[in-house]
């Protein structure tokens, strides 16, 4: 990704991270912003978000619901039965970099961000001369420290005043190993209204909230280098400058008041710094780029040459979104917006830090929008989608230690609020695990269907690296007491079915027979879905591990017994249990559709009405404006892949580029969320694999724009990783990679014939199916001999 000018806004900066620190890199030549987060430093401190009340009203909002009188019963949740909203993730603050000596007539200027290495670069000339200026930024995940590096091609011409600012409340000061330390703590809370970023009060409390510090030391191979008291360091006449930036707070936990451990910043940030410049920067950086492409390198696309490919590859990147939007083909940066999403994910959550949020890392705001929460009703699990399927399961760590986390806040929750076993949790999660509802309308904060939804990673982990010691000891039992909730959590409806009460389908709303807009019913389509799927993946996960047998058969009986999915007249698949009219038919969530995509119980094989049902539901909303957030534009993505429909679904990929990102290829909603990149580097691939029906099916929804082109490492449920190569849409070559030694099965629309890396031939049965062994590279090719099978 390279541009020819400067970042005029956050926006057009550009991201780069090692899972726990955040920078936002502008690449200004006189003046240089970076903008920092640490995936830490939010408000608050742990508190009890429970609302002792909820309880004790839940019986009379299921008599109001039973009773038809849906208003009312909206209006006792939102009185009585929701809580406080999530606290805020925060800004760390910015660095500031004033160059001097250099003019306004600097030309021949590009800044680029090397998906590859992990590097922002910012390369100029200056002053008329033959004098080239350049830096490299970068956040290493091994040494924990950013470094800057500034170079000159004539020696002793770096002149640098540098500033630490923060907008929270803060100091700076310099310290005896001479570097420049910005610290101070963050509020306790901000008040804010969940819709909207506008002002509200900021509260600082001595003694609470998160205390963090920011320490900056400078090294050059000459010159002179001054650190004062008031934030500032000074450098003069130096050739090369190398900065290493090290941040740290004092978070213990979840559960845990910030410091009481002991957890001291300061000397966390010495002692990186320490180990940083033993190092040195040569090392530093190889350390940072070998760390980085260990995982980004797993995964190669390519899909063909773009229209006109040398020309258009010589435009920088906002140039060449700007011809993709006037119509132009590019797959090239169709392949691009790939890899930037598994950059993001790799950028943003790596083993031990937190998990990537509204904003994946970065975010420069007191008062983000939606606090930069976890937002579990669609984004947090978007976040997620391509960790398996892109060959990034380390990334996916840090959200199964979230959930493990919020199982333990969540059942308080289910305990308190509903009187129910195992754990729950609602739409709005924070850093302290807030589980309770958030405040605000029942629309979106009255939603406990959270903590089952994110349990599907937790199984999709398991799908894609099967290992049962991980099923044992981490997935099924937070999968098992969450199936817990959901079995106290259901109720009988009057007609022989379990459904939820109070129930609502995230942030939509139908139309009561007095014509008013409401969120509140019993049994939406979408709670069915996610309880069906928990309830199966546990009675699966059960049975692999010979546990819970009476258990099992409980989820058998409520499954057998749940609200099942419904059509209504015009052939659209319902979304709450009655056919009520839609009080936005254009609704950016498509949530009934859970059992499409992410789920996988409606199918063109086995539900084929369902699957009709589900596109003329997503032509509905599409003729009526849907998807027009970025996150919902790709959530379109994935759903059209899986009804096998590759050119609606490139429809939507071009849409995604053209109209919901931002000129660094950010996801915009607006405004910026990192959800739409995440989800469209996961509806590429479902575009080209899809194994969530017990077969590898090998380019299933290829549009006619990606005739011809290749991929190398993209992962399969069973333990599998597939290479692809393609001409004139059809497949020329495959090689599976087995990890676990399981049975593969493999659908393609051509027949196939597959042999061992020796040579020798596998037999396939009549589902193609055949036996693996661990670690063994399997070559499928489409077949040519007589009595071949199309395995399809």
């Amino acid at each position: 990704m390279w541009y020819r000018k400067p970042a005029a806004k956050w926006e057009e900066a550009l991201p780069i991270g090692n899972g726990r620190l955040g920078a936002m890199v502008f690449g200004g030549v006189q003046e240089e912003r970076i903008q920092w987060n640490e995936d830490t430093l939010w408000s608050g401190f742990p508190r009890d978000t429970n609302n002792y009340e909820a309880l004790r009203h839940l019986a009379s909002a299921r008599e109001l619901i039973a009773s038809g009188k849906y208003t009312e019963a909206e209006q006792l949740i939102e009185g009585k039965m929701v809580g406080r909203n999530t606290e805020s993730f925060l800004p760390l603050g910015d660095l500031v970099i004033s160059q001097s000596g250099i003019g306004d007539d600097w030309t021949d200027y590009r800044r680029e961000l090397d998906l590859d290495t992990g590097i922002a670069s910012t390369h100029f000339r200056a002053g008329g001369s033959d004098g080239r200026f350049s830096r490299e930024v970068f956040i290493s995940a091994p040494d924990q420290v950013a470094v800057i590096r500034y170079t000159s091609t004539n020696a002793g011409t770096i002149q640098l005043e540098i500033g630490l600012r923060s907008p929270l409340r803060h100091d700076t000061r310099s310290a005896e190993d001479g570097s420049l330390v910005l610290y101070g703590h963050a509020p306790t809370h901000i008040a804010e209204n969940y819709r909207g970023d506008h002002p509200g009060a900021v509260l600082y409390e001595d003694g609470l909230g998160i205390r963090y510090e920011m320490r900056l030391l400078a090294l050059t191979d000459s010159g002179q280098v001054t650190v004062d008291d008031s934030g500032g360091i000074r450098i003069n006449g130096a050739g090369s400058v190398t900065l290493l930036i090290a941040a740290a707070t004092n978070f213990e936990g979840f559960d845990r008041a910030p410091g009481s451990g002991g957890t001291d910043p300061s000397g966390i940030c010495r002692e990186r710094l320490q180990g940083a410049r033993r190092r040195g920067f040569e090392e530093l950086r190889s350390r940072h780029v070998q760390d980085h492409q260990a995982l980004f390198r797993r995964v190669e696309l390519q899909l063909g040459r773009s229209e006109n490919g040398r020309s258009i590859e010589a435009l920088a990147t906002d140039e060449r979104m700007e011809a993709y939007r006037e119509g132009r083909k590019d797959a090239a940066l169709e392949a691009l917006m790939f890899q930037f999403g598994r950059y993001l994910l790799i950028a943003s959550s790596r083993p031990g830090t937190q998990p990537a949020h509204l904003q994946g890392i970065w975010n420069p705001h007191v008062q983000p929008p939606w606090n930069s929460d976890y937002t579990t009703n669609i984004n947090t699990e978007m976040n997620y989608w391509p960790a398996e399927t892109t060959h990034l399961g380390e990334c996916h760590e840090p959200l199964i230690q979230m959930i493990r986390e919020l199982s333990v806040s969540g059942a308080r929750t289910a305990k308190i609020h509903y009187g129910a076993r195992g754990w729950v949790a609602h739409h709005n999660v924070d850093l302290w695990r807030m589980a309770s509802p958030s405040d605000g309308r029942a629309m979106w904060a009255f939603w406990p269907m959270g903590g089952a939804w994110l349990c599907r990673h937790l199984w999709e982990h398991y799908q894609f690296q099967p290992d049962l010691e991980y099923l044992r000891e981490t997935a099924y039992p937070l999968m098992r007491d969450a199936a817990l909730f959901c079995l106290d959590w259901l109720i009988e409806d009057g007609k022989g079915h379990l459904v939820t009460s109070p129930s609502t389908s995230p942030e939509n709303q139908f139309l009561t027979a007095e014509g008013l807009a409401c969120s509140v019913s019993a049994g939406s389509t979408m709670d069915m879905a996610i309880i069906r799927d928990i309830f199966q993946n546990c009675i699966e996960a059960s049975q692999l591990l010979d546990q819970d047998a009476e258990l099992r058969e409980e989820w058998r009986a409520a499954a057998a017994r749940l609200l099942p999915y419904a059509i209504d007249a015009e052939g659209k698949l319902m979304e709450w249990s009655e056919p009520y009219p839609e009080a936005e038919p254009g609704h950016r969530h498509v949530s009934h559709l859970y059992g499409l995509y992410p789920g996988s119980d409606i199918t063109l094989q086995d539900t084929p009405q369902l699957a009709e049902a589900a596109y003329r539901t997503l032509m509905s909303r599409i003729d009526h404006g849907g998807g027009h957030t970025g996150w919902s534009c790709v959530w379109l993505i994935n759903l059209f892949a899986r009804l096998q429909l590759p050119d609606k679904a490139y429809d939507y990929v071009r849409t995604l580029i053209s109209r919901s990102m931002h000129p660094n290829l950010l996801g915009d909603h607006p405004p910026f969320q990192i959800d739409a990149n995440f989800g469209g580097t996961a509806g590429l691939v479902e575009m080209l694999l899809q194994s969530h029906l017990g077969a590898i099916q090998l380019l299933p929804a290829l549009p006619k724009a990606w005739a011809a082109g290749s991929v190398r490492g993209l992962k399969a449920r069973g333990g599998f990783i597939v290479d692809m190569e393609w001409s004139e849409g059809i497949l020329t070559s495959a090689r599976v990679i087995s990890t676990h030694g399981r049975v593969c099965r493999i659908s393609c629309s051509v027949p196939l014939a597959v042999k061992r890396e020796d040579g020798s031939v596998v037999t396939m049965d009549e589902q193609g199916s055949f036996e693996t062994v661990s670690g063994a590279i399997y070559l499928i090719t489409p077949a040519t001999s007589e009595g071949s099978r199309k395995h399809d």
